[in-house]
């Protein structure tokens, strides 16, 4: 069950740090992250975290 929570939040984290990267470019309007350059800063970072927790959560799906 562990490898089941961590996937998922990994998998949000890289949806959620896209959005705030598109955002952040103003790729994407109506919200206050419109064209603030800190937003495209903080979503790629968001999103690797991301990519790395769905990696620690496939590595632990293996192992059983």
């Amino acid at each position: 069950m562990r490898g089941w929570l961590t996937l998922t939040l990994g998998l949000l984290a890289v949806v959620v740090g896209a959005l705030w990267t598109v955002q952040g470019l103003g790729y994407v309007s109506g919200s206050l992250m419109t064209d603030q350059k800190i937003w495209a800063v903080i979503g790629p970072i968001v999103a690797a975290a991301g990519l790395v927790t769905i990696w620690f959560g496939l590595r632990s799906r293996r192992r059983r």
